[in-house]
């Protein structure tokens, strides 16, 4: 069976499962393909709050497909080219995409799935998963915004160790440096990701939005340039009518229900 991207709802969530178990849900174009159709669907869809990512059966994703790889090795550079900047498109859609994407990781996310994961907004990590920058192990260098997610969340020499010496780390380790949000049982981290989304769903979805997108540009801007911003989505926000839902409700000690 080849690699396809598997699109369920959970509620108001859409779980987006990593399937190619023959490969150990290895990547593959296809499913980068999927998944950007997936998270333009859902940005329209108001019934859609947040996205879950996961992989099928008891491992994430063990990157890419390493016989895919040495077969393009015969062929010319442009094909590889193309299939990352496929992968490309599709990170950076998640980290555009106006909703909450949360990585449920068990077992393995190698590599490129490795890279899929520090895309999302959260990750939640069974308690036995095991998270590692393979690229050095095969002579390779990262790709999927490995470098640029590591760099930004860690010193240098702790983004080095992960990218250069591709040892494993356990997701104890990688909560305590701050990559992992919540950490489950094993066979968990689904049930504990949808937790999660679900309490992001009772929130208002336009102040989701501008969250994200404040976090998307800080690292660019400089403090003034953040306060304009921060003052812009404030103001919108407070003149939706989620403000005054969300105001009343808690001066009156209700639960307030978002649009």
């Amino acid at each position: 069976m080849s690699a396809q991207l598997l699109s369920t709802s959970q509620g108001r969530t859409m779980v987006l499962t990593l399937s190619n178990p023959g490969h150990h849900n290895a990547l593959g174009p296809g499913m980068y393909a999927a998944g950007i159709e997936a998270l333009n669907a859902a940005e329209n869809n108001p019934e859609v709050r947040s996205v879950v990512i996961t992989g099928e059966g008891a491992l994430f994703c063990a990157g890419g497909d390493l016989h895919r790889l040495q077969a393009n090795r015969q062929l010319e550079p442009a094909v590889q080219a193309q299939s990352i900047e496929s992968l490309h498109n599709w990170i950076e859609t998640i980290r555009t995409f106006p909703k909450p994407v949360i990585a449920a990781v068990e077992g393995a996310a190698a590599g490129a799935g490795f890279s899929l994961a520090l895309a999302c907004d959260f990750i939640v990590a069974a308690s036995d998963a095991i998270f590692v920058m393979a690229y050095s192990n095969v002579a390779l260098s990262p790709d999927g915004g490995a470098s640029w997610s590591l760099a930004r969340a860690l010193p240098r020499q702790l983004a080095s160790e992960l990218l250069m010496a591709g040892e494993r780390v356990n997701a104890q380790r990688l909560q305590a440096l701050g990559l992992v949000n919540r950490v489950s049982d094993p066979g968990q981290a689904l049930d504990e990701a949808l937790a999660l989304a679900e309490r992001l769903n009772a929130r208002a979805p336009n102040a989701l939005a501008s969250i994200k997108e404040l976090l998307n540009e800080a690292p660019q801007a400089s403090l003034t340039q953040q306060l304009a911003q921060e003052r812009t989505h404030f103001v919108r926000n407070l003149h939706h009518p989620n403000a005054g839902r969300g105001i009343t409700a808690f001066l009156s000690k209700q639960t307030p229900d978002y649009e």
